[in-house]
């Protein structure tokens, strides 16, 4: 009968975000298509000039989302019945701008949103740029600990290590985004310099299942 030892390794790393991501979600309706489709491409080109006016490129404002769809809203009649009525045509656009972490900078970009007077739904995270090398890192972790767990444990049951037999992985998203959330309303962003703050580490795991044969 062949013995075997199955252990699960945890990688687990905390780093310093050095990455800002700033999200715009941008919403415009109206009764007209047409009209709908030229407020969001106003508001679009504002955005993009807003972010150009303070050095970024002409690509660096991205976008993540685009839908545009009928709008209905509910309401009772006279004889207090539910109906819907048609409201307009509703265009949702989300937009994301990523820069090397720099409270000085962001502090800018808010400025320069502001002042377009668009006012779109912000959201401000704080993350990492090279996401790869760091799940990597947890890979290499994982490894480690579970060969580090397998030794010992064979050690203590009067066995030895054998061969590896198995790996077993399976792939998942990892946030890679700290905790500390910044939140700010874009209709009073020019009323006040942002303060420095320093945001929390993102502490990121992984984890990978092997299997040795003991002797």
């Amino acid at each position: 009968m062949n013995r075997t030892i199955t252990i699960t390794g945890v990688g687990q790393a905390s780093v310093k975000p050095d990455q800002i991501v700033i999200t715009l979600a941008l919403e415009t309706i109206d009764t007209d298509y047409e009209k709908t489709m030229q407020l969001a491409a106003t508001a679009i080109t504002a955005m993009n000039e807003a972010v150009h006016s303070i050095g970024f490129g002409e690509k660096d404002l991205k976008t993540t989302h685009f839908h545009i769809d009928t709008h209905y809203e509910n309401y009772r009649d006279k004889n207090n019945d539910y109906k819907r009525r048609f409201v307009g045509y509703k265009c949702q656009h989300n937009l994301k701008l990523a820069f090397a972490y720099d409270t000085a900078h962001l502090s800018r970009v808010l400025t320069a949103l502001a002042k377009t007077k668009i006012y779109p739904e912000i959201t401000i995270a704080f993350t990492v740029k090279d996401q790869t090398a760091v799940s990597e890192q947890l890979l290499l972790y994982a490894t480690e600990n579970a060969r580090q767990k397998a030794t010992i444990l064979a050690r203590a049951a009067g066995a030895e290590l054998g061969e590896l037999l198995t790996i077993d992985y399976s792939w998942k998203d990892i946030y890679f985004h700290s905790p500390t959330h910044y939140q700010r309303d874009s209709r009073v962003m020019m009323e006040a310099a942002m303060p420095e703050i320093e945001p929390e580490d993102i502490t990121v795991q992984d984890s990978v299942s092997f299997v040795w044969g003991i002797r």
